[in-house]
């Protein structure tokens, strides 16, 4: 059998293996987002595990790895991926964010706040550092300091409802419920179905 040969037969082999390992890939990466829309996060999660075992490093895989845990409760499993994202990428600014999430929901506003501020440090307008920001605001009670960021944000984004939403809050908490009517009025035409802004309105002779 000459050398020749050989290294003809090698290479198909390799050309076949990593032609099978792209589509398993595939299959983990598909069967992963149907599992995830049918609400089956832990499934989800096991069906990345041959991208991961194949591949640790890979980015994208850690990062949905972290984004399931998130969506199953896992929280500080989705922070230790969130953290090893950053660490494969440290450029990633949702890597950066993505801790806000989990941190959020085990109520941790000021660490979750620290996080958010940092991602802002770098992309001054991000949408979602904001968003987050706020909620952690919102849970730390800091109504002065929320309507001043919402009002901001709400001048930004004129026509998002959520920014006005937590003017609203931050509003009613402070005492101005005239401006609150006024500003869930607001949300009111950008989002005639929302509840809470129809449900203070009414409470409130509007």
């Amino acid at each position: 059998m000459s050398q020749m040969y050989m290294r003809t037969r090698v290479a198909i082999s390799a050309a076949l293996y990593l032609i099978a390992a792209a589509v398993v890939a595939q299959d983990s990466w598909s069967e992963s987002y149907r599992l995830e829309a049918e609400g089956n996060y832990a499934a989800a999660i096991m069906a990345l595990e041959p991208v991961l075992d194949a591949e640790p490093s890979h980015e994208l895989a850690v990062l949905r790895s972290a984004w399931l845990k998130y969506l199953l409760g896992d929280y500080n499993a989705s922070l230790r991926d969130y953290e090893r994202a950053i660490e494969l990428n440290d450029q990633s600014l949702e890597a950066q964010l993505g801790p806000t999430l989990p941190l959020l929901a085990q109520r941790r506003w000021r660490e979750a706040a620290a996080v958010a501020r940092g991602v802002l440090a770098v992309a001054p307008w991000n949408y979602y550092a904001h968003l987050r920001l706020l909620v952690a605001e919102e849970g730390q009670r800091q109504w002065e300091t929320l309507g001043r960021h919402a009002r901001e944000l709400s001048a930004r984004y004129p026509s998002d409802a959520a920014f006005l939403v937590y003017l609203a809050r931050a509003q009613a908490r402070q005492g101005d419920l005239e401006a609150a009517i006024e500003t869930y009025g607001r949300v009111l035409e950008l989002f005639p179905a929302h509840e809470e802004a129809a449900a203070f309105r009414a409470q409130n002779g509007n």
